[in-house]
């Protein structure tokens, strides 16, 4: 058995075009989408981050506002500025570029952004709306897993889903999104014992760990999907997942490739939340 690919490109492209339409229909209703994205110092990865996510929201229509702030900058001056972008009524989504120098504490400033624009899906409330099942915004990485998985034709009811990484931001909300739609969820984490047998187990299998090929191909069962959301450098330059990638597609039905899967729905996904959040306003006036 070789693996399906599943083309992340080719599905963010297909979100991003129905965004693209859903911004002119509000701009037609007199509301432009606006994203601010602020960044602290010049963290190399970050900035690419940031220059991407510009870069789509000008293909989309979407205004863009960009905040690069000193690496000098204090909690209070950070604080100030999310505080005035809650303000603005042209300001429909804020998201900070994470991570932050040392000296300023990340979950404060989550906390500090506006409920109606945590277009990350980080705050707190939005995590615990995720739990009970209202609605919310959700975290763009796990929810761009779960598109993947719907346009892949993947039906998660009644699946046994393994879930590797327990973090705030992905595994947690991942496991949350594969119990809402029927799956029987088991996280994994470092510490977990038997780690290959759990991963044997499962009809689906979600990486997040953080670990350069950590996930061996042949512990993937035959016919389980895997979705591999890490992504790591290696000595000799290579740009790899935490799934051993070349064993795992010859016993996968499908797999997500690393770069070009889960990576492209990320930013698609914080474009739907930005809509989404303008969208509200366009219907409250």
């Amino acid at each position: 058995m070789t693996a399906t690919i599943i083309d992340g490109k080719a599905i963010a492209a297909k979100r991003r075009a129905a965004v693209a339409e859903h911004v002119r229909e509000l701009v037609a209703r007199g509301v432009t989408p606006g994203l601010a994205v602020v960044i602290v110092g010049e963290d190399p990865a970050s900035q690419i981050y940031v220059r991407n996510k510009h870069k789509a929201c000008d293909e989309v229509g979407i205004r863009s506002f960009q905040y690069e702030l000193p690496q000098t900058t204090t909690q209070e001056e950070l604080l100030a500025l999310v505080r005035e972008l809650n303000g603005r009524g042209d300001v429909h989504g804020i998201l900070v570029q994470f991570p932050l120098p040392a000296h300023l504490d990340e979950d404060v400033v989550i906390e500090a952004i506006g409920l109606d624009k945590d277009v990350d899906g980080f705050h707190p409330e939005s995590i615990g709306r995720l739990v009970v099942g209202k609605d919310t915004f959700v975290s763009c990485t796990p929810a761009g897993v779960m598109v993947l998985l719907e346009e892949s034709g993947v039906d998660l009811t009644g699946k046994d889903v393994v879930v590797v990484g327990r973090s705030n931001n992905v595994g947690k909300p991942a496991a949350l999104l594969a119990l809402a739609r029927n799956a029987t969820v088991t996280t994994c984490h470092s510490r977990t014992r038997d780690l290959a047998g759990h991963v044997r187990s499962a009809d689906v299998v979600i990486v997040a760990i953080g670990r350069a090929e950590m996930i061996k191909g042949d512990w993937i069962r035959e016919g389980a999907v895997v979705i591999d959301i890490g992504m790591n450098r290696t000595e000799d330059g290579r740009l790899v997942g935490d799934v051993e990638f070349e064993t795992a597609k010859e016993r996968a039905s499908a797999i997500t490739p690393v770069p070009g899967g889960v990576g492209p729905m990320t930013i698609a996904m914080l474009l739907e939340n930005t809509v989404k959040s303008a969208a509200r306003v366009a219907d409250s006036e």
